[in-house]
């Protein structure tokens, strides 16, 4: 409650800020404002309850990944600057993306469907905005427009799907829905059948899994690379978390109805992505392709639905994130510097920044993967909690998903070791090579040291 409330106060403060004259200091407020709110968010550590007349809920899986939204959202602050071309709407793109962080909030503590169409819908409204919010740039434009639609008509499904469900059980609340699905002992109607698709596939569209993943390459592409970077974070992550806590406070006692789906869309998800991702020769888009492989794994967490697979979620989108998060902002570096996003633009880097392409190497090895980088254990937890649910075929292709995803991710690596007769260096100021070192160092203690995270949930 008190983290919500902070999180509200800084949201108005962005708006004003512009009105009083302090948005010169604007940024070290957010700054402040959110190392506040994730201090009074660990306070509700074993010491929640249900807020609203039970329209949300504070436990440790949703304090959890507050955490960790709020974490994310820091470190994305921290590359923001090189975002704002016009000084005069920097308060305006503050105030959406802590809007945004709101919306997730809710996303993740919601105990009733309501709240978790209000939280979906304060997220997206605030993207749709910050998506084409580069306006003299058409691809931005077309990002923002592409995603409103899609958006829209992935709502339309949500909404239809909550509406069957309410119209079977007589409530939107997530423990009454569960108490009714149980008391039905399995006889569950057409309609309840067809609402959970539904909502399935609308959940599908927010984490860019296949096949309602068509928006995301064009989507995460046309925006401005800072907030793909926050799409593909701190969007992808409470997504994630609103997802598994619906199927698991909810549709648990339901299985052999969603999960036969579940399976086909998480085998079709990594094996699209990664596939795709191996053709792409412009490095945004290879991210892209890469985040939609990445939410394939992540919806094996959704068929584990035992003990370990809240901690297994956390733990890869903690990874994930962190190593998206470096990515990006190399991505901003060399993109000013070349003027292109291609990855080709990565070669020679070893030359021409030694410090970045020490990152970069980081940041490549653990979305694949790889020993000692957290993005190994992230996929190990992910797998084992898989495996004790018998889906041993699913975690093979998932296996076999990874090994193809090596080969693109070792494609950046080789260009940063390739020879370059011109070799413009490329600066890094303080703040960045601050936030660099921090998620690099963040990506390596995790996998060397995983029991920070694993099993806190």
């Amino acid at each position: 409650m008190t983290t919500l409330i902070v999180l509200s106060a800084l949201g108005l403060i962005c708006l004003f800020s512009e009105i009083f004259g302090f948005r010169k200091l604007l940024h070290p407020l957010i700054l402040i404002g959110l190392i506040a709110a994730f201090v009074t968010n660990t306070f509700d550590w074993n010491n929640g309850g249900p807020l609203f007349n039970d329209m949300m809920i504070i436990d440790n899986f949703s304090v959890a990944f507050t955490g960790l939204l709020i974490g994310i959202t820091f470190f994305w602050c921290l590359m923001s600057p090189e975002y704002f071309t016009e000084p005069s709407s920097e308060s305006d793109h503050f105030a959406l993306i802590v809007f945004s962080l709101i919306g997730t909030m809710v996303m993740v503590t919601f105990s009733n469907m309501i709240m978790l169409f209000l939280g979906i819908e304060i997220l997206s409204i605030s993207l749709y905005i910050l998506a084409g919010s580069n306006k003299k740039n058409l691809a931005s434009n077309e990002a923002a427009l592409k995603y409103f639609l899609m958006g829209s008509f992935a709502t339309g499904f949500l909404l239809f799907g909550i509406a069957m469900i309410y119209g079977v059980t007589g409530s939107f609340n997530l423990a009454a829905i569960s108490t009714f699905i149980a008391q039905s002992a399995g006889q569950n109607s057409v309609m309840m059948l067809a609402g959970i698709l539904m909502m399935m596939i609308a959940l599908s569209f927010k984490v860019s899994a296949a096949p309602f993943h068509f928006w995301a390459p064009d989507v995460y592409q046309g925006s401005p690379t800072v907030i793909t970077a926050f799409m593909s974070t701190v969007v992808k992550t409470a997504a994630f978390a609103a997802f598994f806590r619906l199927f698991l406070h909810t549709f648990s006692g339901t299985p052999s109805i969603w999960a036969p789906t579940l399976m086909i869309i998480s085998g079709l998800t990594i094996l699209v992505g990664n596939i795709t991702a191996v053709y792409q020769t412009n490095f945004k888009r290879m991210l892209a392709y890469s985040s939609i492989s990445h939410a394939g794994y992540m919806v094996l967490a959704l068929l584990a639905m035992n003990q370990s697979a809240p901690s297994s979620l956390l733990f890869y989108t903690a990874a994930y994130s962190i190593s998206s998060i470096t990515a990006f902002v190399i991505l901003l570096l060399i993109s000013h510097k070349t003027g292109n996003d291609d990855i080709k633009s990565f070669n020679g880097l070893a030359k021409k920044n030694p410090f970045l392409a020490g990152v970069t190497v980081v940041a490549m090895l653990s979305l694949a993967g790889i020993p000692p980088t957290a993005g190994f254990f992230a996929k190990y937890y992910i797998f084992s909690a898989v495996m004790q649910n018998g889906y041993i075929g699913l975690v093979l292709l998932a296996i076999l998903g990874s090994l193809i995803g090596v080969f693109y991710y070792f494609r950046v690596i080789i260009a940063v070791f390739k020879t370059e007769e011109e070799t413009q260096e490329i600066k890094v100021n303080t703040l960045f090579r601050v936030l660099l070192v921090i998620t690099s160092l963040a990506a390596i203690i995790l996998g060397i040291a995983p029991g920070i995270l694993a099993g806190l949930i």
